[in-house]
């Protein structure tokens, strides 16, 4: 009885009808490669190896993946699925229990898998299927008058009457590796695409008096393999909707699951509220009472205890404190960092800046490579001028500062405690604590001075 178990998946494809130069198995569904996915679940078994077989594109797909937790295995001419699986024989040991997935078939569960590879480390061949409404395009179970398992025919071979079978094969079966290794080298490729099919092994176990096990996969998503864009799309769906219902039964407050992408990771605490439209990417993570607004983006953030993140934000590997009001509009960069009750408004991009507690910029401010103390008003129109266009330099602000409207404070330069900046300066030199500091050139107004006039249009 085979001990270990060994997976092959199938990721050779060209994929001509996704009409893309990229691989198939590289396009992204929920932020990930479709291969990524199938990778993931079968490290989830705890297998000896994972064997990838490439083609199409294989350095690419190889680069894509370069720390993947797999051995690589060329199929230089494309064959067939029973050519492919058998690239990767050499490295397969024949005492274990092989398990065959695809690139592109991405969202079987794990628990499935598990079932289909018990059945074959008992001497047999198990053989994932499952019922379509329209089986058009996939290979038939057939089945003789016991219910028992026959044989596999391709749609290009089958017969009218073999058409209308709607159980179909999803290629995915698992076997022991000795009993595999003895069938491949008697595939044949006498067919109507002369290629080497894998799912050929079944008439072959039925006729060496090997026990078949066909499993029906308990959803059709399970199992959708993606060959175009709209299959792409309509999984894409499925696997947001299915990770929705996950966090939801967790306690996230969701305004409409069908408006939320995840594509990473997202830890909640409670009473989290987030509305339509909003985007996570990487690791997100989101304290008690947090609330997201419309059409946000997030990507690698940590959020703490209600804040509130306003409509139309972006925020990236950032931390947020507790209690902090975010946009709408604004623009958190990488390196950002706010303590508690910090406030940023709208149109206001930070990157790289530490905000003190209870610090505000609440307007149409630029704020980037700076060190701001706590209880700081930034008026509306102020920039800190960081790059001298080779260099990133830092502007250092201290407590309980006052910028007024319309300041550029030119970095380095420090703006000490309790200073007060004149609105409309231009600050390149250290600010004295407790002081007033501004550069303003004197007003004047020029009496009988006219503005310009346009010309009249000369006629014709």
């Amino acid at each position: 009885m085979p001990g270990t178990l060994e997976v092959v998946i199938l990721a050779a494809g060209q994929g001509t009808r996704m009409k893309s130069d990229l691989p198939k198995v590289l396009h992204l569904l929920g932020g990930k490669p479709l291969l990524s996915h199938v990778i993931s679940t079968a490290a989830n078994l705890a297998p000896e190896r994972i064997h990838v077989v490439y083609g199409h594109g294989g350095e690419r797909v190889r680069a894509a993946l370069v720390d993947a937790p797999v051995h690589w295995v060329e199929q230089a001419e494309r064959l067939g699925t029973g050519h492919a699986v058998a690239q990767a024989m050499p490295g397969v040991g024949h005492d274990a229990t092989v398990l065959v997935l695809y690139g592109d078939v991405p969202l079987v569960p794990a628990a499935t898998l598990a079932s289909l590879c018990e059945q074959a480390a008992r001497d047999r061949l198990a053989l994932l299927t499952v019922e379509l409404a329209n089986p058009k395009g996939y290979g038939r179970i057939l089945r003789n008058d016991a219910g028992e398992v026959t044989a596999i025919v391709e749609e290009k071979d089958a017969s009218d009457v073999q058409r209308q079978v709607r159980e179909v094969n999803t290629g995915i079966l698992a076997v022991p590796g000795y009993l595999l290794a003895g069938w491949l080298g008697r595939l044949r490729n006498d067919n109507a695409q002369r290629e080497y099919y894998l799912t050929d092994i079944v008439a072959l176990a039925v006729a060496d008096g090997v026990g078949v096990q066909a499993f029906a996969a308990a959803n059709e998503d399970d199992v959708l393999g993606v060959n175009d864009k709209l299959q792409l799309a309509h999984l894409e769906r499925v696997l947001q909707r299915r990770q929705a219902e996950v966090l939801m039964r967790e306690g996230l407050t969701l305004a409409d699951p069908a408006r939320f992408d995840l594509r990473g990771t997202l830890d909640i605490g409670r009473d989290v509220m987030v509305d339509v439209g909003v985007v996570m990417e990487g690791r997100v993570r989101l304290a008690d009472g947090v609330r997201v607004g419309a059409n946000c983006y997030l990507r690698d953030v940590e959020i703490g205890p209600g804040t509130e993140v306003r409509p139309m934000s972006v925020l990236e590997e950032a931390r947020i404190g507790s209690e902090c009001h975010i946009g709408p509009f604004a623009r958190i960069r990488p390196g950002t960092v706010l303590a508690p009750h910090a406030h940023v408004g709208n149109f206001v991009e930070l990157k790289n800046a530490q905000v003190g507690e209870g610090s505000k910029i609440n307007h149409l401010s630029y704020v980037g490579d700076t060190t701001m103390g706590r209880d700081v008003n930034i008026g509306a129109g102020t920039i800190t001028c960081n790059y001298d266009g080779a260099n990133k330099h830092r502007t250092v602000i201290g407590d309980r500062v006052f910028v007024g409207s319309d300041t550029q404070l030119v970095a380095p330069v420090t703006v000490h405690d309790d200073a007060t900046i004149g609105a409309g300066s231009t600050i390149t030199r250290e600010a004295p604590a407790g002081q007033l500091t501004l550069s303003r050139s004197p007003q004047k107004s020029i009496a009988g001075w006219k503005r310009p006039v346009k010309k009249p249009k000369s006629a014709g």
